[in-house]
């Protein structure tokens, strides 16, 4: 079986940067995420990868996937979950089918994948797994609290499985960016917000900050130092005055 690197949301932003950053280091990559001709594009320009145009938010879809690997001879080393959205608006307001797509993909597509590629590691004595959260994980988010809250479950998730897994020799690491200049904000609905523009990260950095994070397995990698000490900040203020300065921000 050949060994790859599966990153998921790979057509866009933070998917594409590690994409890239991976080919560099000698992974074969498979590549998924919805948008078949931007895949296939990226699949071309690195080379040693395969794209595979799949919806990930759709029942079952984490399975078929799993399934194309093992039908093409691969077998998962590295599994970066990346693919998710957000959504900003008042809770009872947005539509209720996009917040359970969201949920679909940011937490049940990211959980399913985690559990088809755990048993060929914990076998091989050997894998790692790089969960993409956000530094939304740490508090709850009014205004944006379906994501904030898929955020804290992948937050969660990862430091238990970094827990699970160490002694199987499989690293487990939780990335967690502040704001990125990726195409995420246009989805959710603040493109072109002043204030996010002016304090985000590229991309690039983000990617190189959680590799060098899973290398070392940390169970929690946080992205630049003004997110560090953000996140850090919640974890000893009232979480009544978290959530106020959260739902005061303005999108």
């Amino acid at each position: 079986m050949n060994k790859v690197a599966l990153v998921t949301g790979a057509s866009a932003g933070l998917g594409v940067e590690f994409a890239r950053h991976l080919a560099k280091r000698g992974h074969r990559l498979v590549l998924a995420a919805r948008r078949k001709e931007r895949l296939d594009e990226l699949a071309k320009e690195l080379g040693n990868a395969r794209a595979v145009a799949i919806d990930l938010s759709k029942k079952d879809s984490a399975a078929k996937l799993l399934a194309d690997i093992e039908a093409n001879g691969e077998t998962v080393d590295l599994l970066v979950n990346n693919a998710g959205f957000g959504l900003i608006g008042r809770f009872a307001e947005l539509d209720a089918n996009r917040l359970r797509q969201m949920i679909d993909l940011n937490v049940g597509a990211l959980t399913d994948l985690c559990r088809g590629v755990t048993p060929g590691m914990i076998e091989r004595k050997s894998g790692a797994i790089l969960n993409l959260a956000s530094t939304a994980a740490f508090q709850p988010g009014p205004k944006m609290a379906v994501y904030f809250a898929t955020k804290a479950f992948v937050l969660s998730l990862s430091e238990a499985l970094h827990e699970e897994l160490k002694p199987h020799g499989i690293k487990v690491s939780c990335l967690c960016p502040g704001p990125t200049r990726t195409e995420f904000g246009d989805v959710a609905g603040f493109g072109g917000n002043g204030l996010f523009d002016r304090v985000a990260m590229n991309a690039a950095q983000v990617v190189e900050t959680g590799l060098r994070g899973l290398e070392s397995n940390q169970a929690v990698v946080v992205a630049g130092w003004m997110n560090k000490i953000g996140a850090a900040s919640t974890r000893f203020a009232p979480r009544s005055v978290v959530r106020k300065i959260a739902g005061a921000i303005k999108y």
